[in-house]
């Protein structure tokens, strides 16, 4: 099926602008507003999956750099949808390795696949919470190595990541 692609691009930047103005409520403390970010982020994994099986990984050569970005960001809060976040992180890994895709974003996905697998992360890049003030991550495969396989990929180090967001929400940034 032909597509427009400047239209699946500016379909992907409005459902990660969608994403962002509604993110914080994924964590509120009203059930409705829980339920409306879990029902946005559905909606936005399913049409991802959509995309993915018609397109593949929507790369920048394909989509452009906004779009390519807004398309991981919807992979990656797509937490009630493995099989999106599975097929997505296949799909990445490709698509990094072919050097289309960015491998930082890459090594957020799968940690963030990982957690939601009930499994150890890799990157340490998802908090679990907070504890004595400091952002605690989830565990990791190897933590006395986090900082050296972040560099790998072009993460900044744990502690100079965890100082970019509030500490009193416990919540990572949207990577």
């Amino acid at each position: 099926m032909a597509y427009d692609i400047a239209a699946l691009a500016e379909e992907l930047t409005t459902m990660a602008a969608a994403d962002q103005r509604s993110t914080a409520d994924a964590n509120s403390d009203d059930p409705a507003r829980q339920l409306a970010w879990r029902r946005l982020s559905a909606r936005h994994g399913d049409r991802l999956g959509e995309i993915m099986a018609e397109f593949g990984w929507p790369t920048a050569d394909l989509v452009g750099e906004d779009a390519a970005r807004a398309a991981w960001l919807i992979a990656q809060h797509a937490d009630r949808q493995l099989d999106v976040q599975r097929r997505a992180l296949t799909l990445m890994r490709e698509a990094v390795s072919a050097g289309s895709a960015n491998a930082r974003e890459l090594a957020f996905l799968r940690d963030r696949t990982l957690v939601n697998e009930g499994r150890n992360q890799v990157y340490g890049t998802q908090i679990a919470g907070v504890k004595d003030g400091a952002p605690v991550p989830w565990p990791c495969q190897e933590p006395e190595r986090v900082d050296e396989l972040r560099a790998e990929v072009g993460i900044e180090p744990f502690d100079a990541y965890v100082a970019q967001f509030p500490v009193a929400t416990g919540q990572a940034s949207d990577e």
